[in-house]
């Protein structure tokens, strides 16, 4: 008698509809930045909530997610200082990083782009994500659980991060273009479905 595991549990087709909470625990949020023009530097956001919306059809569903602008962490503490400045974040004036997703378009069986507003520092600019759904599992509790895959690019310049420093050999310190990783599970809020939400 064969054993089942998680792995052939996991439903693939779509998402169920209705209201799920960010996992931030089982989540990460990545900022990925050039240092020098020949190496990565990459930044995770220790800190963040937020709140996914599948509805019945794709232009019903809706995302949004608030980072806490404070808990990015690079592993140097002074360059993690330097990025809560008014050089770059100015996270004592502008606390939190918001995004709110305006439109979603469907690009394949488990892929999509989501359109939404990125705000960074007070300035809100138009961000898209291409999106990877990788499926939904029943945990041992019984809630239900979604995973996702996305990634985009910014301009840290469009947000008023303009600081830089030229380098002897051509360049600057710091790439002005942002890559951005995310990797997030979600929980089903019990007993909600989409019939009992609405963005």
């Amino acid at each position: 008698m064969s054993q089942q595991t998680s792995e052939q549990t996991v439903a693939t087709l779509a998402p169920p509809a209705g209201t799920w909470e960010i996992d931030a625990g089982h989540s990460s949020v990545v900022a990925v930045a050039k240092h020098m023009m020949v190496a990565k530097t990459r930044g995770h956001f220790g800190s963040f909530s937020g709140r996914l919306h599948i509805g019945e059809t794709p232009e019903e569903s809706w995302a949004e997610a608030e980072i806490d602008a404070a808990s990015i962490d690079t592993g140097v503490e002074m360059r993690d200082n330097h990025l809560r400045s008014a050089d770059f974040m100015d996270v004592e004036k502008f606390p939190k990083i918001s995004y709110r997703s305006t439109g979603l378009e469907v690009t394949g069986d488990d892929t999509f782009r989501l359109h939404g507003d990125l705000t960074i520092r007070g300035i809100t600019r138009p961000v898209v994500l291409d999106v990877e759904y990788a499926g939904t599992i029943t945990d041992p509790q019984g809630a239900n659980r979604v995973g996702f895959s996305a990634k985009g690019e910014i301009d840290r310049e469009e947000f008023g991060m303009t600081w830089n420093m030229a380098i002897e050999s051509g360049g600057v310190l710091v790439g002005k273009r942002l890559k951005v990783e995310l990797e997030v599970e979600a929980v089903q809020k019990a007993g909600q479905t989409a019939a009992d939400t609405a963005a």
